[in-house]
Parts: C-alpha cells; sequence; structure tokens
C-alpha cells in the first residue's frame, strides 16, 4: 500500500483548526460565532478582507482565536493579494492524514497544524463578465487560483476535513457541532466534498466558456501597448 493510501480514519472529526477566506462574507456574523461556542480553543486562519470581517465579528474575542496566514507561514501576502494562500504550510495542514506516521513526521518540522475545515468561496468570475463593458482584463483578474486550489485539497481529503463552499450550509454545520461536541461526521465532510468539485467544475467552465469567446485580435486590442 502506497504511502498516502489511508486505512484507517475517525467518523467524527474534532474542528481545532479552520481556515476562511471568502469573496461572499454573507453568513459569517452568525457562523463564526457557532464555531468558536462549540469549539473552544479553535484556531481561524483567514486573510485580507476575510481576516478584517471576522476580527470586527468577534471583536474581543480574536486576539487568540484569529491569526493572519501570513503569520501562520511566515510570508507576507504580495501587493494586491494575488499570493495568499499558496503555501507549503497550507496544503500539508490540509492534506495530511491523521494515522500517517510520515504526514506527522512533516508537521512536527515545518511547525505546521492539521486543518480540518476550509470555508472558501471564489472571485465572482461569472458576476463579472455578466457586466456591462467588462473587459478580458477585467475578466482575468476575477480567475480565482488559491481558492479553487484550497476547495479541491479538502474536498480530496474528505476523510478529515470540511470543504465549505456555500453560505448556506453554515447553519447546518453549526447543528451538527451542537450535536456532536464540535465534530464534524464522514457523511457531512463527503457531502460538501461532493457540493465542493461540482463548484469548481462550474467555475472552471464559466471561465473555458468565457475564454472560447474571446479572439485574439480582441485581446490584443485590449493592450494597446504590447512589446
Amino acid at each position: 500500500m502506497g504511502i498516502n493510501f489511508v486505512e484507517k480514519i475517525d467518523d467524527l472529526v474534532k474542528i481545532k483548526t479552520v481556515l476562511i477566506s471568502v469573496s461572499d462574507k454573507s453568513g459569517l456574523e452568525t457562523f463564526i460565532p457557532g464555531l468558536v461556542k462549540h469549539n473552544p480553543g479553535i484556531r481561524i486562519l483567514s486573510t485580507g478582507g476575510t481576516y478584517n470581517r471576522i476580527k470586527e465579528i468577534l471583536g474581543d474575542e480574536a486576539g487568540g482565536i484569529l491569526i493572519r496566514v501570513a503569520e501562520y507561514t511566515g510570508q507576507p501576502e504580495t501587493k494586491g493579494g494575488l499570493v495568499k494562500t499558496l503555501d507549503f504550510k497550507i496544503y500539508l495542514g490540509i492534506l495530511t492524514e491523521t494515522y500517517n506516521d510520515a504526514h506527522a513526521n512533516d508537521l512536527k518540522r515545518t511547525d505546521a497544524s492539521p486543518i480540518d475545515m476550509v470555508v472558501v468561496n471564489l472571485y465572482p468570475f461569472e458576476e463579472t463578465i455578466k457586466k456591462e463593458g467588462v473587459t478580458p482584463e477585467m475578466a482575468r483578474g476575477n480567475i480565482d487560483i488559491g481558492g479553487p486550489c484550497m476547495i479541491r485539497a479538502s474536498a480530496k481529503n474528505y476523510l478529515r476535513v470540511a470543504s465549505v463552499v456555500d453560505p448556506k450550509d453554515y447553519g447546518a454545520i453549526i447543528e451538527e457541532l451542537s450535536a456532536n461536541n464540535g465534530m464534524t461526521t464522514l457523511e457531512t465532510r463527503f457531502r460538501l466534498a461532493q457540493k465542493a468539485f461540482s463548484h469548481t467544475a462550474d467555475y472552471d467552465r464559466a471561465i473555458a466558456g468565457y475564454l472560447s469567446e474571446q479572439s485574439i485580435q480582441h485581446i490584443r486590442a485590449c493592450y494597446p501597448e504590447i512589446m
């Protein structure tokens, strides 16, 4: 059996560390307090505007709970937020397996933590391309890279990680945490993974469809200073 094949898993997984980076911030005002209530000692890793919104929600409680991804990884965000979450420690934390000694050694070596839940929704690409007068550059700027990577990684590891892409699921997740001492079930993680892969597939189809409708002449015309 290969080193990355899993033979032993837990049905119930305690949420100790969660990574949250969302474009749609609706529902966070109830979801965040619910996570904290049912998981004392939880750590929330976050970035940019999401970090600021969570800090606003938690107020004085934010200290010791909320951590910037840049502080966790030791790598500052690039200007404009071009690169925020594409980091070894992040993906090790998402993909690591509970009962894999090699993975445990990697966590120790890098001072990383297993990430038990990833809450991510993507840049509004489809909403952007529907706007009147949208240019290819505006569309290109709304192609999310880190978000789909985190969604796919967490959904792949549904055996341990909850991949949350839809704010409509927040209520049911909090109810499950309440019923299970702050833990998610394998059934829920698998359902969320199904939804997550559908979400990224739809996102990629929208990008592919938009690009297929563009001509190279149109692209060149958008950048008059082509060298």
